[in-house]
């Protein structure tokens, strides 16, 4: 059993148009769709490479700073478990940083794109 699209809210009930190979092509040289890529690529990859470096960072402190490691902060804790669970922190931190900056940057302009590529005739 196959399902029809929903016809858009303005109850018009035409479906969106389909865009062609050549129209994809044209939209991705477009300064539009420039300007979204460099804005994603400008907040991702940056973060990526904290990140990455951050938890390299953990495993090399893990693997040859044991008694740095090992330090008691205060009782049973030490500073491996400090880290680690910040390793957790920075994990749900750069999620929620990356959500806002999709719903205020991307998001729009990416629905503008889509909504000329999907323009009914």
């Amino acid at each position: 059993m196959t399902t029809e699209p929903a016809p858009p809210p303005d109850g018009a009930g035409k479906r969106p148009a389909t865009p062609t190979a050549e129209e994809f092509a044209s939209v991705q040289q477009s300064s539009e769709f420039a300007e979204l890529r460099h804005s994603y690529r400008s907040f991702a990859f940056p973060l990526t490479v904290a990140f990455i470096a951050w938890y390299l960072l953990y495993v090399l402190l893990c693997n040859y700073a044991g008694a740095f490691m090992g330090t008691k902060l205060f009782g049973n804790i030490n500073v491996a478990l400090v880290l680690g669970l910040a390793q957790f922190a920075t994990t749900f931190l750069i999620a929620w940083l990356y959500s806002r900056h999709a719903a205020s940057r991307l998001d729009p302009r990416a629905d503008a794109i889509k909504a000329r590529m999907e323009a009914t005739e």
